[in-house]
């Protein structure tokens, strides 16, 4: 089948002038469309939908687009918007929590985890022919998510300190009771009654509160990956697309092999080591060893997003990504992480220079060569048409 993309994309709102977190998502989003842009847990972020896409181009050009308007949206009001996994200068917590019963639920049931919540992830999701298949997938997929993630590290700073992490957000993340790898199950049924016994325990209050860094969607027919850091760039979203996609048709693929010819599973069951491989990949990003998902050994982070795009190509192509996903790649393992540019910017300057230049990345803009923030190739991506009609197809509704 042919498997199309969407993205919702996560962003910090803050004063320009002192780069710290203000609780003005609601006057940003009265500027904006319902339809593509929302509410969060705490009033200083803002989530976008993107549109549906079969090419890595247009989910580009989407992206671009949305962030333009975003910030524009921002600027009109003083403001900015910021895509990371942290923001350098957030506050120890955060007193503004978006109205609404099912958040104030939150807030008082999850205490400090959801006051401290002052993170922003980026979501891809991809089409799936129903929840069965998608939630049979996610065995062949979950060894290569911490993968995306060192792709996506983009949080190093927490309250104004580096934490040694490429990921902190992850850290905070994985507090919540339903956060991290996803397990194993054998259908839809099976997932289901697990989340309808943490609904019961009140573990959870709803299906929605279920963080598995992949997670069948409830509302759509797709597989939804969750482990991924806001980028600053949106090229490395559309990195993370083109590589998820692929695993998804790739564990398609497969599937259906094994349903036509027999076989056993390409999962053994045992996930137990891929809670050590998500916290290798939020402590090193690209910057140091991952843990390679095929010998279950600590590899550099190169050779293993090199295998995972070996193992890939036949997907990638199958969709024309290859060029663009390998290019992509390259550019990233060359420059490193945001995580790097973040540190390398307050080495040379200070944390309000950090804020600064992710401003400008979530813009889209770039620092001059041979400075922090050097250009990533763009290689079939084109800029944005801002004076063109939305995309005719349909919008990924929010949670």
């Amino acid at each position: 089948m042919s498997v199309r993309i969407g993205v919702e994309e996560e962003f910090h709102v803050l004063e320009v002038e002192s780069g710290l977190l203000v609780p003005r998502a609601d006057p940003i989003l009265r500027r904006l469309p319902r339809r593509t842009f929302t509410t969060e847990l705490h009033r200083s972020t803002v989530e976008s939908n993107s549109e549906v896409h079969a090419s890595l181009a247009d989910l580009h050009t989407d992206l671009v687009t949305t962030r333009r308007r975003l910030d524009a949206a921002a600027a009109s009001l003083g403001l900015a918007v910021v895509a990371a996994g942290t923001a350098p200068l957030a506050p120890a917590a955060a007193p503004h929590p978006t109205d609404g019963a099912r958040y104030r639920h939150m807030v008082e049931d999850y205490r400090t985890v959801a006051d401290e919540q002052l993170i922003c992830g980026a979501q891809v999701h991809a089409d799936v022919p129903d929840r069965d298949t998608a939630v049979r997938i996610m065995c062949a997929i979950s060894p290569w998510v911490p993968v995306l993630l060192a792709l996506s590290a983009s949080s190093p700073f927490w309250q104004g300190t580096d934490t040694g992490y490429a990921s902190w957000r992850t850290l905070l993340w994985q507090r919540w009771p339903t956060a991290g790898p996803v397990g194993c199950f054998a259908s839809a049924d099976e997932y289901d009654a697990t989340v309808s016994d943490l609904v019961r325990t009140g573990t959870i209050s709803d299906a929605g509160m279920i963080y598995y860094d992949l997670r069948p969607s409830d509302h759509l027919k797709t597989l939804e990956l969750r482990v991924c850091d806001s980028c600053p760039r949106a090229e490395t979203v559309v990195l993370v697309a083109g590589l998820f996609r692929a695993l998804v048709t790739d564990a398609l693929d497969r599937l259906d092999h094994r349903r036509a010819h027999g076989g056993s599973p390409d999962c053994d069951g045992r996930h137990e080591w891929l809670r050590g491989a998500s916290w290798r990949a939020a402590r090193a990003g690209l910057e140091g060893n991952l843990v390679d998902p095929e010998t279950h050994r600590e590899a550099p982070a190169a050779q293993v997003v090199r295998t995972l795009l070996a193992r890939l190509r036949p997907a990638l192509e199958a969709h024309g990504d290859l060029d663009t996903v390998r290019a992509l790649a390259e550019a990233a393992l060359a420059e490193g992480s945001a995580a790097r540019r973040i540190r390398r910017t307050a080495q040379d300057e200070d944390l309000l220079a950090c804020v600064d230049m992710l401003i400008a990345e979530t813009r889209g803009e770039r620092a001059p060569r041979g400075t922090a923030g050097t250009d990533t190739p763009r290689e079939n991506l084109p800029a944005a048409d801002m004076t063109g009609p939305a995309p005719s197809v349909r919008p990924l509704t929010p949670r």
